[in-house]
């Protein structure tokens, strides 16, 4: 598996090329014109569609009580109303990311401290622990802790403890650099290379996994290696899964996983597990209780199915 170290961040000139061709071509000059440059090619083939469905549908009986040209133009503008809104909501929803590095408990506070310094309100808080980056769900899609059936166990199943936090699409890089600073500073240097806070909980479901849609073909990978301060070795993960016993993908020191998040998804973990103490450290009930409790009203904390604890 490739080894990436810390590089700048570059952008592509894709956009530039593209004005450029569309700048030598008259015809294309034209069309922008009339139905705007920032049409995506989606969105241009979806009015062409609807203008020929509107005229087809303007010789009707109840379509010519209004002159068909004013008929045209106001529903042309209805359908432009409606792509438009399509777009927004769609390039507005979040864009879910995943660290991890040791027992999520303590790095859960971190995260939630983090996005509480954006100005993110109690009920807009997104960070929630889980696990990720094993290829593989127990029946019925279950992922659980250790007193699930060893079916489920998420260790088992390839799975590492990690932390998922929700990105704004249109500020996900400055959002990845806060969080990619805090996961980096999660680490303390030794003579050998950067080690765990907590490097008691060793093994593979502990191990150093980030989970990015698009894995290191993400532009937020550049953010990964810009960040990565300490030099750590970010390594392109598969997934985790055991083969005679031995995991594929096993806890290395230095090392962090950099996965796809859409091929290798998140799963939740139970309700106990979240917002929950530190190792050795209490946490205020404001964290504990409040918090909890307002972002599980908001729907990102829920039963799993998995075994409940009160503790």
């Amino acid at each position: 598996m490739p080894v990436f170290s810390a590089r700048p961040f570059q952008l592509s000139s894709t956009s530039r090329h593209k004005s450029q061709l569309a700048a030598s071509n008259p015809h294309r000059r034209a069309r922008n014109a009339a139905i705007g440059t920032t049409c995506s090619l989606g969105q241009r083939t979806a009015m062409t569609a609807a203008v020929l469905s509107l005229l087809a549908s303007s010789c009707s009986p109840a379509a010519a009580a209004r002159p068909a040209f004013a008929r045209i133009s106001m529903d042309i503008a209805e359908a432009s109303d409606q792509l438009s809104s399509s777009e927004t909501s769609t390039s507005s929803a979040p864009m879910p990311v995943y660290f991890g590095n040791g027992c999520f408990w303590g790095r859960q506070k971190e995260f939630v401290d983090a996005e509480k310094s954006l100005g993110r309100s109690p009920d807009k808080i997104s960070s929630v622990v889980g696990y990720a980056g094993g290829r593989e769900q127990g029946p019925k899609g279950l992922v659980c802790y250790y007193y699930g059936p060893k079916s489920t166990v998420y260790e088992e199943l390839g799975h590492a403890e990690v932390v998922q936090v929700q990105l704004d699409p249109d500020k996900a890089q400055k959002e990845m650099e806060k969080f990619a600073d805090v996961y980096f500073s999660q680490f303390r240097k030794t003579p050998f290379g950067m080690l765990r806070l907590d490097p008691q909980d060793a093994g593979p479901g502990y191990r150093n996994v980030i989970g990015i849609p698009g894995g290191i073909k993400s532009p937020l990978f550049k953010v990964l290696q810009e960040r990565n301060v300490h030099n750590m070795k970010l390594v392109e993960g598969e997934g985790n899964a055991f083969v005679d016993g031995k995991p594929l993908e096993d806890d290395k020191f230095n090392t962090v996983y950099v996965v796809d998040s859409e091929k290798l998804p998140f799963n939740l973990a139970e309700k106990y597990h979240q917002f929950h103490n530190g190792i050795g450290v209490p946490f205020p009930a404001d964290y504990t209780r409040n918090l909890k409790r307002a972002v599980e009203v908001a729907g990102r904390i829920r039963d799993t199915g998995c075994p409940e604890y009160p503790f």
